[in-house]
């Protein structure tokens, strides 16, 4: 049996999630295997993939902090809000100056409500809005609470009639870096799309842990499960019999570590279990004991 534990990948443009896990499926030897929070074909950077019993972390990685490096296109706006798309409108972004750009990206920064992009996996009426949208229907999405932490530029390029704006965008679950792209170039009057992206970042995984793909070709790391959770979640080391408990699914007192899921150790520093608590106890969220 496979190694139980991540796999963190330094996915290539052009490839989707699914090509990256059909890979590390054959390389790690397992079909046991999933992604921690899809990236669009055009994007690279960081995925997380789990294998094994980390597959069962996976739910609980997506919700994390994530970073991007994002190049934005101020003066072209396309159906799907990115480079993958096809050009509806364009507008000069000459006379956009480089105050009215920070000035937008102020006001999408913190929280917000966004809709999310026509072209998207968000299910409407339980099918996917992109294969609505690419039935040439019109996709009605409502805007959702997402928070952007930081919104910082580093370049602003001009070039004829569009402008190219250079940021890091470190924000929770769920934020679409083309919907602040086409909100900016909305809020400027020109409209905008996503032309790069690279995430860098899922919660403690970054990308000096990044493999290439053929890098992971040559030598399959994986991250071992208990050095994942230890990365990513707050620790409780328990007793015998604590652990005894635990590993049967049973609930602990809780120990006062917050709502979020907490790693659970035994005695001898194996991991047992991720569990949240309530109130006075701690309740299993996934046992990976035995």
């Amino acid at each position: 049996m496979a190694e139980s534990g991540l796999i963190i990948v330094d996915k290539p443009g052009e490839w989707t999630s699914h090509d990256v896990v059909a890979k590390m499926r054959r390389l790690a030897g397992t079909r046991r295997v999933g992604h921690a929070g899809t990236l669009d074909p055009m994007a690279t950077g960081v995925l997380v993939v789990g294998v094994e019993k980390a597959t069962r972390l996976l739910g609980h990685l997506t919700l994390t902090e994530k970073v991007y490096e994002a190049t934005i296109r101020l003066g072209v706006r396309t159906n799907t809000d990115d480079a993958e798309g096809e050009v509806i409108a364009t507008a000069s972004a000459a006379q956009v100056t480089a105050a009215e750009v920070h000035k937008g990206v102020a006001a999408l920064t913190g929280e917000i409500m966004q809709v999310p992009p026509q072209v998207s996996a968000i299910k409407v009426n339980g099918e996917r809005a992109y294969k609505k949208a690419r039935a040439g229907e019109e996709v009605e999405l409502a805007a959702r609470p997402v928070t952007v932490r930081r919104f910082d530029v580093l370049d602003i390029r001009a070039a004829g009639d569009v402008v190219d704006v250079d940021a890091v965008v470190t924000c929770s679950s769920g934020t679409y870096i083309r919907s602040l792209a086409r909100d900016l170039g909305a809020a400027l009057g020109v409209g905008g799309h996503l032309t790069k992206l690279r995430r860098t970042r899922v919660g403690p995984y970054d990308l000096s842990l990044a493999r290439s793909i053929e890098q992971l070709a040559e030598e399959c790391v994986i991250l071992p499960i208990g050095q994942a959770v230890a990365a990513a979640f707050p620790r409780r080391d328990v007793t015998a019999e604590e652990a005894r408990v635990i590993g049967h699914g049973g609930r602990l007192p809780a120990a006062g570590l917050g709502d979020g899921p907490i790693g659970v150790f035994g005695p001898e520093g194996e991991l047992l279990a991720l569990v949240a608590e309530q109130g006075r106890v701690a309740r299993p969220l996934a046992v990976f004991a035995g």
